[in-house]
This record gives structure tokens, sequence and C-alpha cells, in this order.
């Protein structure tokens, strides 16, 4: 099964950013599933250093920024990991942070994998507002950006619609079974 199955701390499933930016990428943009399978096996910090950082020395993907500009894999996990990073900044304050950090640094575990959890609709419409400013910002047309920023939205809807408890099968009313059989 997918991340949505991996609880967050107040018990509603998240997704995972990397999972969110491979179904996208898989529906609009197949063509760029190398990009996303080679940068899933660093951790979301080196991912987004990697696609934001601007040329200069030799890459490792073999490419420079100039060369991802158009396409549709930064611009989605550059703003998914930002929405990430903000809900994780709402929740927990500065001197928990600093204090996980260090503790982390001193243990030498990898951070955690940025997760977005369920979002009400007026963040999604933030989230889209910003998938659109990212994708034109990195030069692909109007159409296409809300193209993008429609299957992004429409990603994360959906793991919040698989957080929402299914309806309880109604039990069947005293002594109706076997009415009817015979």
């Amino acid at each position: 099964m997918g991340s949505e199955t991996d609880l967050t701390g107040d018990g509603r499933p998240a997704v995972l950013v990397r999972d969110v930016v491979r179904s996208v990428v898989e529906a609009l943009a197949p063509d760029e599933l190398f990009l996303v399978e080679g940068l899933r096996r660093f951790d979301d910090a080196t991912v987004v250093r990697r696609l934001s950082r601007g040329g200069g020395r030799r890459e490792p993907l073999g490419f420079g920024i100039g060369e991802v500009a158009a396409l549709v894999t930064p611009a989605v996990w550059l703003v998914l990991d930002e929405v990430a990073q903000r809900m994780v900044a709402a929740t927990v304050d500065r001197a928990s942070r600093g204090a996980t950090g260090l503790v982390r640094r001193v243990l030498r575990r990898r951070a955690p994998v940025a997760e977005i959890r369920p979002l009400t609709r007026e963040q999604l419409v933030e989230v889209r507002a910003l998938v659109l400013a990212a994708c034109e910002q990195r030069g692909l047309g109007s159409e296409r950006a809300e193209e993008v920023a429609d299957a992004v939205v429409a990603r994360l809807a959906l793991s919040r619609a698989l957080d929402a408890p299914a309806a309880p099968e109604p039990e069947p009313p005293a002594g109706a079974a076997g009415a009817g059989q015979g």
C-alpha cells in the first residue's frame, strides 16, 4: 500500500512528498520518471538542495539547473517540500526543533522524510497557487502549469479523502436473517 497508511503524530495519515511527486510525474511527465527515481535514493534535504541549486559545480545527476528548469519534477518537489516544512514549523516550536536537530546530529540519524498531512480546502488552494507560480517561473506554459497544479491538488485531496472514515455498514434488523429464504 502507499504511504498514506503512515501515521503522523496526531493519528491522521500523511503522504510522503516523494510519493506525491512520483504520482504526478508518472501521470503528466512519464519521461521524467528516471529523474524522480534517481532522486528518491537521496534524503529529502539533499533532493531539495540539488533541485534548487543554481549551476556552478558539476552536478552528480549529469546536468545543471539550467537543464531542469522546464521540468515538472523540480517545480512539484520544491513546492511540496516547502509545504511540508511549513507544516512542521507550525507544529513544532523553535526550541524543540533545535534540540531535535542536535540529538539527530549527535546520533547521526537521517532526517525524517518530508510528509504532508491532509490539507484543508484553503490549504489546497494555497498549494495550487504555489505550484502554478513555480511552474510558470520554471518556464512551463500556463496551460501546462494549470495541469500540473490540478494534478498535485487532486493527489493531495485524494490522500485527504483516504483519511475520511468509511461509513459503517448498517446492521441488519433483528430477525431479518434468513427472511425471504426458502
